[in-house]
C-alpha cells in the first residue's frame, strides 16, 4: 500500500539516504524536512501517515518534535530514528505516543518492513474512526447494526416485519441479542407509543403464570385481597415480549368475563423447539403459532466483522455511564478482541468492556486493561510476520524485544506487579529482572494499582 511520508532530521545526508530508501522501488510520496518548525507548520494542513524523525536535533529533539505532532495531529503515526545507544529515551517515547523506533544504521528491508507495519496499523487506526462515525449516525440501536451479511438481513427483515402486525419468534444462543431485535421491531412498529412488556416466563412460578399474564379479580384465591391488572391487559396496544397466543382473547383468573388485547406477540427461545417437539417438551401447536416469521440469530463468533463496532459502542456506553473519559481503543486490543472466543456472545463482550472501563486509567482503553476470562496467555513473540530477509542479528534482537515485553507483562499481571516474587516464577536475579522490565518500556506499579482495586 502506498503512503504519505514524511521525514524530519537535520543533517541532509540522512534526509537523503532515507528518502532513497523508501522511494526506490516502492509508491510512497516522500516529503523531507531539516527544520521540524518547518516540519510542523507543514503537517498542520497537510495530513501523512507517517513520519521518521531523529531523536537528536538542535532546538527542538525527536521527543519535543513528537509532542508537538500529537498535540496537532494525534492519530499520527510516529518512527523515533537514533544513532545513540538511548534505547531507554526511544522506549520513553513510545510511552508518549510513537508507534517504534529503529537505530542506526539499518538496512534498507528493515526501513520498509517497519513502514509497511506501520501503514498497516494507520489503516486500523482510520478503520477504528470509520467505526466511530457509523456509530454516530445509528443511534442506540447499534448493536443490531454489522457489516455481515447475516446481519444486514437481519435489519432489513426488522424494517418489513415491523409495520405488521405477525407473530414473531426469535431463536438464538444466549446473549445473542434476542431481546435487542424484540424491540427494534416494537420501536419500528406502530405501535411504538404504547407499552413494550417483557416477560420472562422461565422465572414464573408455575402456580402463578396464569395470574401473571392474566391478572385475577378480588377473592379468586386466597392472597387475592384486590383485582389485578395481568401483563396482557398492561401492553394492550402495544408489544408483549414473550407468548400469549389465541385469538388475543383472555380471562383473569376467577372471573366470568372474558376479555380482548390488541397486543402484537414476540416470543424468543434459545432452545431448539423441533427437537423440543419432538421429545415431547413444547406443544406443536404452539410453536406452528408462534412461527409465523422467523429470526435466528448467529453467536458473535460468526460475525467477528461486527465487533469493533460493537466494541465502540459499549466504549461509549459505559464511558457515560461511569463518567470516565475513555475515547479510543488500541489497535492491538480490537486485535484481542476480534480473535476471542465469545461462548456468551454480545452479552459477554458488553461485560468485558464495562468492567474495562471501570478499570482504565487512561483515555484510551489499551490490551492491558482488557479484563477477560479465561484469556488464553502467551509469552511467545508473534512469528507472523517475515523475517527471513533480516540478518540473525536483527531477527534476534526482535525476537527478544517482543518475549521480554509479552513474558514480562504475563508474569507482572499474574504476581500483582511484585517484581521480588515475579523473578521468583522467572528464576533471575531481582536486580536483573527490574532492569529487563525497565528496558521493556513496562511499569510494574500499573500492576500493583489494579491489584490494589480488586
Amino acid at each position: 500500500m502506498a503512503g504519505k511520508i514524511v521525514i524530519v532530521d537535520d543533517e541532509r545526508d540522512m534526509l537523503i539516504l532515507l528518502k532513497r530508501i523508501i522511494s526506490e522501488g516502492t509508491d510512497h510520496e516522500v516529503f523531507t524536512f531539516s527544520n521540524p518548525s518547518e516540519a510542523l507548520k507543514w503537517l498542520k494542513n497537510n495530513p501523512v501517515d507517517l513520519v521518521f524523525t531523529d531523536l537528536k536535533m538542535p532546538k527542538m529533539d525527536g521527543i519535543q518534535f513528537l509532542k508537538a505532532i500529537k498535540r496537532a495531529r494525534p492519530r499520527t503515526c510516529v518512527i523515533i530514528v537514533t544513532a545513540y545507544a538511548t534505547i531507554e529515551t526511544a522506549v520513553e517515547a513510545i510511552k508518549m505516543g510513537a508507534y517504534d523506533y529503529i537505530s542506526k544504521p539499518f538496512k534498507r528491508e528493515r526501513i520498509l518492513l517497519m513502514i509497511d507495519k506501520a501503514l498497516k496499523w494507520t489503516d486500523m487506526v482510520k478503520e477504528n474512526l470509520a467505526l466511530r462515525r457509523v456509530l454516530a449516525e445509528t443511534g442506540n440501536y447499534l448493536p443490531l447494526v454489522g457489516t455481515t451479511p447475516v446481519m444486514r438481513e437481519i435489519c432489513e427483515r426488522i424494517r418489513q416485519v415491523a409495520p405488521t402486525t405477525a407473530t414473531i419468534l426469535i431463536t438464538g444462543a444466549t446473549g445473542t441479542g434476542k431481546e435487542l431485535v424484540a424491540r427494534a421491531i416494537h420501536q419500528n412498529s406502530l405501535r411504538k407509543a404504547k407499552k413494550f412488556v417483557a416477560v420472562n416466563c422461565a422465572t414464573l412460578p408455575e402456580n402463578v403464570t396464569e395470574s401473571e399474564l392474566f391478572g385475577h379479580v378480588k377473592g379468586a384465591f386466597t392472597g387475592a385481597w384486590r383485582d389485578k391488572k395481568g401483563l396482557v391487559e398492561e401492553a394492550d396496544g402495544g408489544t408483549l415480549f414473550l407468548r400469549f397466543l389465541q385469538e388475543g382473547e383472555y380471562r383473569p383468573v376467577g372471573a366470568n368475563i372474558t376479555k380482548h388485547a390488541d397486543v402484537r406477540i414476540i416470543a424468543a427461545t434459545n432452545h431448539d423447539l423441533t427437537k423440543e417437539i419432538k421429545e415431547k417438551r413444547f406443544r406443536e401447536d404452539l410453536y406452528y403459532r408462534l412461527n409465523v416469521v422467523r429470526f435466528d440469530l448467529p453467536p458473535l463468533a460468526a460475525r467477528r466483522e461486527d465487533i469493533p463496532l460493537l466494541v465502540y459502542y459499549f466504549l461509549k456506553k459505559y464511558s457515560r455511564i461511569y463518567q470516565k473519559d475513555v475515547r479510543e481503543i488500541s489497535p492491538l486490543a480490537i486485535q484481542i478482541l476480534v480473535s476471542h472466543e465469545y461462548p456468551g456472545n454480545v452479552r459477554e463482550l458488553e461485560n468485558i468492556i464495562e468492567r474495562s472501563v471501570i478499570f482504565c486509567r487512561s483515555t484510551t482503553l489499551k490490551a492491558e486493561d482488557l479484563l477477560i476470562e479465561n484469556k488464553k496467555k502467551t509469552f511467545f513473540p508473534d512469528l507472523s510476520e517475515d523475517i527471513s530477509h533480516l540478518s540473525y542479528r536483527e531477527a534476534r534482537e526482535i525476537m527478544v524485544r517482543r518475549f521480554h515485553k509479552q513474558y514480562f507483562h504475563i508474569l507482572l499481571q499474574e504476581t500483582g506487579g511484585n517484581v521480588t516474587k515475579a523473578a521468583e516464577v522467572a528464576g533471575i536475579k531481582r536486580q536483573y529482572l527490574y532492569r529487563l522490565i525497565k528496558e521493556s518500556g513496562i511499569d510494574n506499579d500499573e500492576f500493583r494499582a489494579k491489584q490494589s482495586n480488586l
